[in-house]
């Protein structure tokens, strides 16, 4: 394992030059301290966890230590918000560190989030509040050990920086993993400046560092096209089938990873609700749960758009079409193992569609109802499960189907539970959790989030003494209004 010292940095996108990026140093926040570190995270840096404790840890991360081998860069894009495009974006308040070369070969991104004024900061403070940055980090492991595709969160450092937003509250910085933080927007921008040798440039960068199988192919550009069209149809399945809702689903806060990323005011669904918008500022519900399918394809086509001087339109066109297919099986896949179902019937997507049905409208915890389904037989979890319906002759109906097809199956109760329970979380991030952990770190008591981290870590293991963590939220809970404001 090693120290912050030993860390080795080979920075391939500050290379780029300064038509991608420009320097800036990150601006410190007053009395830095350490709010929560996640070790998983820096393991990816092969650091060992006693790092955290040390005075350089909190320093580094607050903007008032920098490596020599760091070269900060605040990286230019642009994008479409809420379907209109704007020319200029940026890094507003935050900072490519550097890039970590780690001992297995991977690169990884340091980014810092909150880090002070940029040339992108649009009127900004450049500054990042507690809340925002816990929410990020709780979400970006919590998604990990959910197995959906994210960027990570290695630390939370909070300071007496006061910052205005709504109300006085304090400035805070976040440490963000990735093995890039290049976006659609990214693309976007040096095509709509007519950039094209710096499109190139940055295409050739992608599939060197990123996307190298893709240089095998006869077109690079389509191959690479095609990569995250197949990523981003399983990630927004993912989405889809554990309840996640992004909430700003911008071009510009697309990963051309296809990763989760740049938290906002994001959700995972109480009840379950098709309709459900996360998102306080979003009037017109573009980015509700329901929408994120239909919208990932929309910036896919915007990132297509950005490739045309690469790539003959119709083949693009053709690969886009593979996104809602593909989506699909995933989806389907997804939602059969959280049945519990071993194999694949022409019936199963009806089956699926019916339950959802019979949930909209009826306060069903989305999250509890496929864990306790696997509690015990589907005679007496239904059988529990059923006053939660409103329409009980339709889940009676759906239960009938649903124990037949089950019955079809040769496979103990035993192992279907052991089986569902490694799909189906005991553990979700509900907001009114992240909000309670907010509200004692911003009185300067971090236990309740370093708590909630490490029960979050394991989200499908049975923690004993910790089940309050897994009881149905509160009715104010399910209320909260989350906005983009950080």
């Amino acid at each position: 394992m090693k120290s912050l010292t030993d860390l080795t940095f080979d920075n391939r996108f500050a290379r780029l030059g300064d038509a991608f990026s420009t320097h800036v140093l990150p601006e410190p926040i007053a009395e830095p301290r350490l709010v929560v570190a996640s070790t998983a995270a820096m393991a990816l840096l092969d650091l060992d966890p006693r790092e955290a404790d040390s005075e350089v840890f909190a320093q580094l991360f607050a903007g008032h230590k920098l490596w020599n081998e760091a070269e900060p860069r605040a990286m230019v894009y642009s994008g479409h918000q809420f379907g209109s495009y704007n020319p200029r974006l940026g890094d507003g308040r935050g900072l490519l560190l550097g890039e970590v070369l780690n001992d297995a070969g991977e690169h990884w991104d340091l980014h810092l989030k909150g880090a002070g004024q940029t040339p992108y900061s649009r009127m900004g403070d450049g500054r990042a509040v507690l809340r925002s940055s816990i929410r990020e980090f709780l979400a970006s492991e919590h998604l990990q050990a959910l197995g959906i595709a994210t960027s990570r969160a290695l630390c939370v450092t909070a300071s007496s920086t006061p910052v205005w937003r709504e109300r006085q509250e304090s400035a805070a910085m976040l440490l963000r993993l990735a093995p890039s933080h290049v976006r659609f927007g990214h693309f976007e921008y040096f095509y709509y400046t007519q950039q094209h040798e710096q499109l190139k440039q940055l295409g050739e960068h992608l599939l060197s560092c990123h996307f190298p199988a893709c240089l095998e192919q006869a077109e690079p550009y389509l191959a690479l096209f095609r990569q995250v069209v197949e990523r981003n149809a399983e990630l927004i399945a993912r989405w889809q089938a554990y309840g996640f809702c992004h909430g700003v689903m911008n071009s510009d806060n697309m990963s051309i990873l296809g990763i989760t990323f740049d938290y906002g005011p994001y959700a995972f669904l109480d009840d379950f609700d098709a309709n459900f918008i996360c998102n306080h500022s979003d009037d017109s519900g573009r980015y509700s749960f329901s929408n994120q399918v239909p919208i990932a394809q929309w910036n896919l086509a915007a990132l297509g758009q950005a490739l045309t001087p690469f790539v003959e339109v119709d083949a693009l066109r053709e690969t886009l079409g593979l996104f809602l297919p593909l989506y699909q099986a995933h989806y389907l896949d997804l939602m059969r193992r959280r049945l519990g179902l071993l194999t694949a019937d022409e019936t199963d997507e009806a089956l699926i569609q019916r339950l959802l049905q019979l949930m909209q409208g009826s306060a069903v915890d989305y999250t509890n109802f496929f864990r306790e389904l696997g509690d015990s037989a589907p005679q007496q979890a239904l059988a529990r499960l059923r006053d939660d319906f409103r329409d009980l002759a339709g889940f009676d109906t759906w239960a009938a189907d649903y124990r037949a097809r089950v019955a079809s199956e040769t496979d103990s109760q035993e192992a279907r539970r052991t089986r569902m329970h490694a799909v189906n979380p005991k553990y979700i991030l509900r907001n009114y959790l992240a909000q309670q952990v907010i509200d004692a770190a911003e009185q300067g008591d971090y236990a309740p989030v370093r708590e909630l981290h490490a029960v979050l870590s394991r989200p499908f293991d049975e923690q004993p003494g910790f089940e309050r963590y897994a009881e149905r939220p509160p009715e104010w809970g399910k209320h909260l209004e989350i906005s983009c404001s950080s």
